[in-house]
């Protein structure tokens, strides 16, 4: 490992290490990620890539790639007997289509494509502790070869914060969850399929206990071209008694009442099924330091209306690289920028979010909600581009008009209102 002073280390890997590193190094700086795991590796994920993770692979060059997995058409929903089927509502940036791709695949073409861009990838290396600086920030980070136990010090003039949602590193800087915000629980397995390459996702919206208890959250299914499919039951914390859900149990009942279609043996799942939790709506704080920035999961940039996070850690580290290679010609207050960029593009629409999330902890009243909209495909089609995040700003459509309504309400709540 080289002993120079790099522009900048990025500490993980995934989503939004590799994005942080290939824009960084596309804009010319000397780049090092180092990733506590070999690729390719596991990660508990749903494998869903919606239209925003898509647009943010092809601005990396990567749309060629994508074309080797699984495209699907939209979302299946299905609730209460109903079943509505809606395609990917059109948009003149975002493309009308997902794919569904393991993270052991995404994950390692990602990060492979940033080394293309001049990035110095260092795997099964972790992250021990932040290096100490002459003066403000921090120096780099001390890391250790997994295989060999050998440490290194990795300097460095900017820090990238990407080790996911339990951060580490990130705590060790100071950062901490808002505990007043909502966090996500999912659970998720592979089974055998012959829907495989079903040209639909699939989201149950009546999920209940093994005592047939509706609970706050929903199910999926999503096809993954490979044999299998990708089953998985997502909660949130706003749900009174979710320290006591037993999400094992959860999921083996999820999967023991699948539709027939999928035609599954809910007792004989591909591998073990696993699980973690997810800050969301941008809960970590704080997202800035003197010569440092957090991003992606290890920031809490997952979407509390469908828990997606892979789109927002493609966006969050390549407005992050943009403002380290600024910063290199214009000096580290730019970084101070990046907590109000982030609070503009996404801190309205993630405060409604969690006003959903509130809402959709009251099992009775997300099980009412679910049958009246089960009732109205429009309605279904307006919620779905609101929460995949779709609308259009210059469009005066149903479900943009609705956002702006919702929007411009929840804009004047304090926050202590919304937390309540």
């Amino acid at each position: 490992m080289s002993e120079r002073t790099h522009d900048l280390l990025v500490v993980g890997g995934g989503p939004a290490g590799a994005a942080t590193a290939y824009w960084a190094a596309t804009n010319g700086l000397d780049t090092i990620v180092v990733e506590r795991k070999a690729f390719p590796r596991e990660k508990t994920c749903g494998d869903g890539l919606t239209p925003r993770a898509v647009h943010q692979l092809a601005e990396m060059g990567l749309g060629g790639e994508l074309d080797r997995y699984h495209r699907y058409d939209g979302l299946r929903a299905i609730a209460h007997g109903r079943t509505i089927e809606m395609a990917w509502p059109e948009h003149d940036v975002y493309p009308s289509h997902g794919y569904v791709v393991r993270r052991c695949d995404l994950d390692t073409f990602v990060v492979q494509r940033a080394v293309e861009a001049g990035a110095e990838l260092h795997q099964s290396t972790e992250a021990v502790r932040p290096l100490e600086a002459d003066g403000p920030g921090i120096a780099g980070a001390l890391v250790v070869d997994r295989d060999t136990g050998i440490e290194h010090e990795v300097r460095a003039r900017y820090v990238a914060v990407a080790d996911g949602a339990n951060s580490r590193f990130g705590r060790m800087l100071g950062t901490a969850r808002n505990r007043e915000f909502p966090m996500g629980m999912a659970i998720r397995g592979y089974f055998d399929s012959p829907l495989h390459d079903d040209p639909w996702i699939e989201s149950s919206l009546d999920v209940r206990d093994r005592s047939g208890n509706a609970m706050p959250g929903y199910g999926w299914i999503f096809p993954v071209g490979n044999g299998t499919i990708n089953v998985g039951v997502g909660l949130l914390s706003t749900f009174r008694d979710y320290r006591d859900v037993n999400t094992s149990h959860l999921f083996e009942e999820f999967a023991r009442t699948l539709p027939d279609h999928w035609q599954i043996d809910p007792t004989r799942p591909v591998a073990p099924p696993t699980g973690g939790r997810l800050p969301m709506a941008g809960s970590i704080e704080p997202k800035a330091g003197e010569n440092w920035l957090v991003v992606g999961d290890a920031a809490g940039s997952v979407n509390p209306f469908n828990g997606e996070g892979i789109d927002y850690a493609y966006e969050t580290g390549r407005l992050a690289a943009g403002l380290f290679a600024e910063a290199k010609t214009s000096g580290n207050r730019v970084l101070a920028r990046y907590p109000d960029l982030l609070q503009e593009e996404y801190g309205l629409y993630f405060k409604v979010a969690r006003i959903f999330a509130r809402v959709i902890g009251n099992p009775a009243l997300i099980r009412e909600l679910t049958r009246v909209g089960m009732r109205s495909r429009p309605l279904m089609e307006w919620a779905l581009r609101i929460m995949a995040n779709l609308m259009r700003d210059d469009e005066r459509g149903a479900a943009e008009m609705a956002y702006r309504a919702i929007a411009s309400t929840v804009r004047l709540l304090p926050d202590r209102m919304v937390n309540a």
